[in-house]
């Protein structure tokens, strides 16, 4: 499977045997429900999301605030689906994060997926984010990788339905694709991938309407 030329199938690809609560940086898409651009649209390469939208990267920037084992890394929201990195972290060793044969320091902060302004029905949406750190106010529980998809797909589907109640809850596919990320180089490649998904739009195999 090529992770760089939009071919993939969104469903979960769940390695056998493999704990997804253990350390490391793992890589996601989520799409809407049948592929509906609900979010937003890619004008002149750029993202411009709506309400929704911008419900979805609250809601991202959000999760560290209940699970104590998770750094946040590159994301992005598209018209119809969602990429993003998730790092989960030892917290006795929270600043040393193993892929491969080698360890990435993550000094606790997201890393930016917006290189210009990205505009909403609203305004334009601020690149100041909050430090991603562990809450000391929680529990000491290891959660995993699809704990995190869970409670943003619900968290963001709660608050979309409030907005918009039309959407009956069906705003999210059930399933989504995983990946490991087993290297720097990868880590790299993955983070490249999502930040030039806007500009890639237009030959996204997930873009229903290119």
């Amino acid at each position: 499977m090529t992770l760089y030329r939009n071919k993939y199938r969104i469903e979960s690809t769940r390695l056998k045997n493999w704990d997804y609560s253990s350390p490391g940086y793992y890589f996601f898409t989520v799409c809407s429900k049948n592929r509906i651009n609900i979010f937003g649209e890619i004008i002149n390469n750029q993202l411009s999301i709506n309400a929704a939208g911008k419900i979805v990267w609250d809601c991202w920037y959000d999760l560290p605030n209940h699970y104590p084992n998770l750094v946040l890394d590159e994301f992005i929201v598209m018209p119809n689906h969602i990429h993003g990195i998730i790092c989960i972290i030892d917290n006795d060793h929270p600043n040393n994060i193993g892929v491969g044969d080698k360890f990435v320091e993550t000094g606790l902060r997201p890393v930016s997926t917006i290189d210009g302004p990205v505009s909403t029905i609203d305004g334009p949406v601020s690149t100041d984010r909050p430090v991603s750190t562990t809450n000391t106010n929680k529990k000491n529980t290891t959660h995993g990788l699809s704990e995190f998809i869970r409670a943003l797909k619900s968290f963001s589907a709660r608050r979309i339905n409030k907005l918009d109640p039309g959407c009956a809850n069906s705003i999210w596919q059930t399933r989504f694709h995983d990946h490991i990320i087993r290297n720097h180089d990868e880590l790299c490649r993955i983070r490249e991938y999502i930040k030039n998904n806007p500009v890639n739009w237009h030959k996204d195999d997930l873009n229903e309407t290119g």
